[in-house]
């Protein structure tokens, strides 16, 4: 008669998992993602109260995304839990919500990783499982995506964000958190049906498992571990295969043209998308296939332009992936704002813009016109003339609801490229202090309150240098 293998208890193998993730031993400081969710807050259990002894330092991050009315009700409820579990905790409440998820997605991690600069934590940790797996995996395969994307959520992204729950189901994560007899917080917008990724897991998955694959979940997951198993052995691969046609010089890589076109092209392709990867720059496979092209068959003294600035020289029989020289920018020209009326001009990095301002009512404080200029509303009271419209500069810092924070770091949180901030306009009063950073912040204590006199500017650019 066949023994029936034992399943080790949940705490367990979350142990095994804290192992095999290099989360244990004197020196590991996990900074653990907490919404007040269900996952979250079995995450945070298992990492109290499950560990064992050579369990790594814990400390809690909560962001207030400011998105929902009960918020604030869910930072408050956060921060008694850690109080209750003896837990160190660091929150922060956004000054302006995010305007979709995949905004809120970025400020949430520029937080946990400012966070964990902060405790000195050496990895973050987040609460996603199999199930989150099966649903980014199968979100991918409808995109399309290549053998690189089918790997999934990863469980250890190389660069301390790592995720200890992934080998476990939903379902016995709730059974965990029953028999503990936690509590947590519900936010109603995952039973929404609207969101894609809502329609995957309410809809779609439950569909295919009933009328299809009733191993659906399972194998999705099974299929994103051998994605990464495959990935990796790729990545041995072309590491040698790079040596073979790529050689670095003074911060350019040159490429034997020759050898690269004797590759296949996928091999090639493959190739040439790691050695873009060292410029942060990712093509599409149309983009790539062009730059291949190029490489193996253009002749001497062609150049190719790539975005981030890069550029492809044909040199002969090699090929030099570079970045561009930079264009020197026209000098900036700040425009003085004397009084509640009037309209002028501004040259801000290298744009014209136009500016109109004026006194009176506004139903929001920021927002983008249909020509894709700038409309602010501030509010009139306490305004010292004269303001200076100009370009953001090193040392620039602004209020914000969670304290004065540096303006190159909200334009890095935001996600603003490079090349774009010095295009990034601010408004400061007569004493220097900042009260508005064009498309990105409006400095605390500064939007009109309803019915109440407020100045309004309108910005258009006009004219490129």
């Amino acid at each position: 008669m066949a023994r029936t293998r034992r399943t080790p208890p949940l705490d367990e193998r979350f142990r095994r998992e804290l192992r095999a993730l290099g989360l244990h031993g004197a020196g590991a400081h996990v900074l653990v993602a907490l919404s007040g969710g269900a996952d979250s807050v079995t995450l945070l259990h298992l990492f109290r109260f499950a560990s064992g002894d050579s369990g790594p330092a814990i400390t809690a991050a909560h962001l207030d995304h400011a998105m929902r009315d009960e918020s604030e009700e869910d930072a408050r409820w956060v921060a008694g839990l850690c109080r209750a579990w003896g837990v160190p905790h660091i929150s922060e409440r956004l000054g302006v919500p995010p305007r979709s998820e995949a905004e809120a997605r970025e400020a949430r991690y520029a937080f946990l990783r400012r966070a964990a600069s902060e405790v000195g934590a050496t990895h973050v940790a987040t609460a996603h499982h199999a199930d989150d797996q099966a649903e980014t995996v199968l979100f991918r395969v409808l995109r399309g995506t290549g053998t690189r994307g089918l790997r999934g959520i990863l469980p250890d992204d190389g660069n301390g964000l790592v995720r200890p729950l992934l080998p476990f189901w939903r379902a016995e994560l709730r059974s965990y958190a029953h028999a503990a007899g936690l509590r947590w917080r519900e936010d109603a917008g995952n039973a929404a049906a609207g969101p894609a990724r809502n329609r995957l897991r309410l809809q779609v998955l439950p569909l295919l498992e009933r009328t299809v694959a009733p191993g659906a979940r399972r194998g999705l997951v099974r299929l994103a571990a051998l994605a990464r198993a495959e990935e990796a052995a790729w990545d041995g691969l072309t590491d040698a295969l790079q040596a073979a046609v790529a050689t670095d010089e003074e911060g350019a890589i040159l490429l034997a043209r020759s050898q690269l076109a004797g590759y296949d092209s996928h091999v090639g392709a493959r190739l040439l998308r790691g050695l873009l990867r060292r410029y942060g720059i990712v093509l599409d496979r149309a983009g790539t296939r062009a730059a291949l092209q190029f490489i193996t068959a253009a002749p001497s003294g062609r150049q190719m332009r790539l975005p981030g600035s890069l550029r492809i020289d044909a040199e002969f029989g090699h090929a030099r992936i570079s970045r561009a020289e930079p264009e020197p920018a026209p000098p900036d020209a700040s425009l003085a704002i004397a009084g509640p009326e009037g309209r002028g001009t501004a040259r801000i990095g290298g744009c014209t813009l136009t500016v109109e301002w004026s006194t009176g009512a506004s139903p929001s404080s920021e927002a983008e016109d249909d020509d894709g200029g700038m409309l602010a509303a501030l509010a009139a009271d306490g305004l010292r003339f004269p303001l200076a419209l100009r370009g953001w500069a090193p040392g620039d810092r602004i209020r914000t609801a969670g304290g004065t924070r540096k303006v190159k770091k909200l334009l890095g949180e935001r996600r603003i490229p490079r090349a774009a901030r010095v295009r990034v306009p601010v408004l400061a009063d007569a004493q220097g202090t900042l009260l508005w950073l064009g498309g990105v912040a409006l400095a605390a204590g500064r939007a009109p309150r309803p019915g109440a006199p407020a100045l309004l500017l309108r910005i258009t650019r006009t004219g490129d240098g």
